[in-house]
């Protein structure tokens, strides 16, 4: 894609879609990271089900805490790998309480010293907790970046360093939204929708599908 396509692309998405928003649901910054954590390999949908019964009895690091390993285990055991995962939560708690007064850490380093967070997880945190201009690849966002000529790369981290330079500064803070809730609806994995799509004149991939 050229700069003037990227342009195009992202004001179209913007205008479409002037403030975009995760799809988890969640009500302060340990609940975020809470939900992105649970939500590795699993389906929002599914996360927040199953935080819409965590949350109300426990939602900060102290509150899982006191929940116990088996206690949290209950509450999200429709979640995929909800063992490993409440393991994490349960550590990362721990830290939290510890080291950083209860409060979720800032900086990209604490947040991936948290066991269960990775790089992709705290670019989320990052991104929609504190408004930074991260990007958090995930299969949407590759299969996106790939497919449209965006941002082509052999690996998430190569596709988010192409995405960071290639975005332009004045959509970076909501483009990681625009290209999952695009890449989750219109340009899906089995068939991409371009007769439906509004940004397919703006993109590389051929031939397009007509229906």
């Amino acid at each position: 894609m050229t700069p003037a396509a990227i342009e195009a692309f992202f004001a179209t998405l913007q205008a479409a879609n002037p403030h975009p928003v995760t799809e988890l649901e969640y009500t302060s910054v340990f609940e975020l990271l809470t939900a992105v954590l649970l939500s590795a390999q699993a389906t929002d949908v599914g996360v927040n089900k199953a935080t819409r019964k965590l949350f109300p009895v426990a939602n900060t690091p102290q509150k899982i805490l006191d929940l116990g390993q088996e206690g949290l285990e209950g509450y999200i055991k429709t979640i995929g790998l909800y063992r490993s995962k409440a393991k994490h939560l349960m550590a990362t708690c721990r830290i939290l309480v510890e080291r950083h007064g209860g409060e979720v850490p800032r900086t990209r380093e604490a947040l991936e010293a948290l066991p269960g967070v990775g790089r992709k997880t705290a670019n989320v945190v990052l991104n929609v907790a504190f408004g930074q201009p991260t990007m958090a690849v995930d299969t949407h966002i590759f299969r996106v970046s790939n497919r449209t000529g965006l941002a082509p790369g052999t690996t998430p981290l190569a596709v988010e360093q192409q995405l960071m330079k290639r975005v332009p500064p004045a959509y970076a803070v909501d483009s990681h939204h625009w290209l999952i809730l695009l890449g989750r609806y219109v340009c899906q994995a089995r068939k991409p929708l371009c007769h439906t799509c509004a940004v397919s004149a703006y993109c590389d991939f051929k031939p397009k599908t007509t229906g």
